[in-house]
């Protein structure tokens, strides 16, 4: 088993690693930039260093210190979470040569998976239905514009390095195509380093599923069923759940086949997650090999009881899987919600600031992942995701309902964040049918309804303010009123009578 390891990230999922070593007796090692010296999981740990100035690049980046550290440390692994060097070739190719345990699967393995173009022909080769598109980087608008016409519109354009949905846009017709092609590189440019883009067909309304597996260095291998990801904007997911409402037993299996098939085609080992997307008709295609610990790792840990830290390190470690697939079973329904520190009414706009106001929500079936607490400033130098709310009950609706409780309950005060769009997607009578896809937020317009339902309540607020000062000063005329913003919801109050009170 190892015994030290050195937790090669921040913020919430840093948390999480540290709390896995803590309960198996693993020492652990915290990294924190000049950004995050206040951060909880630099208390948390049972060691912390100083890597660098703020600027990722130069901190949560750069490798090289990080293997320092490592070593300074006596680390004998690092756990590298999600995002910054979680899938990195260069990365796991120095600890590999440092001798130090990458708690992932191996630099080989990484670069083929990232790599999509090369992966997308691995999975055609071993039978794993892929979507129709080009099988080399386009460097022109014209190569572009060819293969579209060969696949048909509409099609994406996608980076060919790097995954989890950045770097990716969509075009109806040739002069959208042309349009995104250069912001598409640019944007492939910045988020991976490599401006390699290819084409791919894009299927309207589909629904995003993924299948999360695990895999050891034995050859054992089981799934732990499927999470449902199609809430999303901008390709990037907002909420997850799991079971999905379109599966069930036989599909299940038939999907776990394709992902098993598609992670023994690149020697997977590890927790891992192979994503499919699926059209109207019930048929699945592959998008992608995750091949790290996801964001939305707690949905199924909810429903299955299985802690994929643990085994992950368990994996790392060179022991086997105890679990046996006929072990695994699904017990109820999970949501989470992914909680940014964005304004979903201004553009999705990040919102840094100090949280001057901080109550989770709590209760049956209630987990928060997060490392906000009162009097925590949220920094501008990272990404938004600030907290995961996850609810667990013993069938879907149960699992709505304390959902929609929960971001009742949950107070972030100081900054913006998606919880109100969040309350307004579990309102929707089409979530709570199950009748979702990747392009629900928007077609559903959610974010309108939710200005409307708030503009209808100030205008029904004002007016009952207006009656209520008629009664008391026998007028219909108040003298004026008070507009204040409060946990994200507006108040009203009127000055007379607050001091009459």
């Amino acid at each position: 088993m190892l015994e030290k390891i050195l937790v090669a990230n921040r913020g919430e999922i840093a948390l999480r690693v540290i709390r896995a070593c803590k309960e198996m007796g693993i020492e652990s090692v915290a990294i924190y930039s000049e950004a995050d010296v206040t951060s909880l999981h630099v208390r948390y740990a049972d060691e912390a260093y100083m890597i660098g100035p703020a600027a990722a690049e130069k901190s949560y980046m750069d490798s090289d210190k990080l293997i320092e550290v490592a070593k300074e440390s006596g680390a004998d692994a690092i756990h590298p979470g999600y995002g910054f060097l979680a899938e990195n070739v260069g990365f796991a190719e120095k600890c590999e040569k440092n001798n130090l345990v990458f708690v992932g699967p191996s630099s080989s393995t990484l670069r083929l998976t990232g790599d999509k173009l090369k992966c997308r022909l691995t999975m055609k080769r071993v039978g794993v239905p892929i979507l129709p598109g080009g099988e080399e980087i386009v460097e022109s608008e014209d190569e572009a514009v060819d293969v579209a016409e060969k696949v048909g519109w509409p099609v994406l354009v996608k980076s060919a390095f790097g995954g989890g949905g950045r770097g990716i846009r969509m075009a109806s017709n040739e002069r959208e195509l042309r349009e995104t092609m250069r912001p598409a590189q640019l944007e492939a440019q910045a988020a991976y380093g490599k401006t390699g883009v290819y084409i791919e067909k894009c299927i309207v309304s589909p629904r995003h599923i993924e299948l999360q597996l695990l895999c050891d260095q034995h050859g054992n291998m089981i799934h732990l069923g499927e999470r449902e990801c199609s809430i999303q904007r901008r390709f990037q997911k907002l909420l997850e759940m799991s079971p999905s409402p379109i599966m069930d037993g036989e599909r299940r299996a038939a999907v776990a086949d394709m992902a098993k098939a598609a992670a023994r085609s690149v020697e997977y080992t590890s927790a891992g997650t192979i994503e499919f997307i699926t059209d109207g008709t019930g048929n699945f295609y592959f998008i992608e090999v995750n091949s790290r610990l996801q964001v939305e790792h707690p949905v199924t840990e909810m429903v299955t009881g299985v802690d994929l830290v643990k085994q992950q390190i368990r994996i790392a470690s060179g022991e086997e899987i105890t679990i046996r697939q006929d072990d695994v079973e699904i017990r109820g329904a999970a949501i989470e919600c992914r909680i940014n520190a964005e304004d979903p009414f201004n553009d999705f706009v990040p919102s840094i600031g100090t949280v001057d106001e901080y109550h989770p929500p709590g209760g049956p079936g209630i987990r928060v992942d997060t490392a906000l607490y009162r009097g925590y400033t949220v920094p501008v130098h990272y990404d938004s995701l600030v907290g995961k709310l996850v609810a667990w009950g013993s069938d879907f609706n149960e699992a709505v309902s304390r959902m929609r409780n929960a971001l009742d309950e949950f107070v972030i005060g100081g900054i913006k964040t998606t919880i109100p769009l969040q309350k307004g997607i579990l309102e929707d009578e089409h979530f709570v049918q199950g009748k979702i896809s990747t392009d629900f937020v928007r077609n559903r317009r959610v974010i309108e309804k939710i200005i409307q339902k708030q503009a209808y309540e100030m205008k029904a607020n004002e007016e009952l303010a207006v009656l209520v000062a008629a009664s008391v000063w026998g007028t219909p005329k108040p003298t004026r009123l008070l507009s204040a913003t409060q946990g994200g919801q507006r108040t009203l109050g009127i000055s007379r009578w607050k001091a009459a009170v």
